[in-house]
């Protein structure tokens, strides 16, 4: 789940940044609640994909050979 106060503080900070003034009609906690949920639901979505990526299933199931391979890799950078 996503920090809403660390999101809150980015969209003030972007709103700022950007020189936009957010409509009066758009409730900003409302407006900070669903690009969490947007964010959210996206965010599941590309772990799933990736996880489907890194745990490489082969006709035997997952092909643990490849993840020890990953994680040497990744923890030696």
């Amino acid at each position: 789940m996503i920090d809403r106060e660390v999101v809150k503080e980015f969209l003030e900070k972007k709103a700022s940044d950007w020189a936009i003034e957010i409509p009066n009609d758009i409730n900003f906690d409302e407006l900070v609640e669903t690009f969490c949920l947007y964010t959210e639901d996206d965010y599941y979505e590309w772990l799933k994909d990736n996880a489907k990526s890194f745990f490489t299933v082969g006709q035997d199931g997952i092909d643990w050979d490849t993840v020890k391979k990953r994680i040497k890799r990744y923890l030696e950078k």
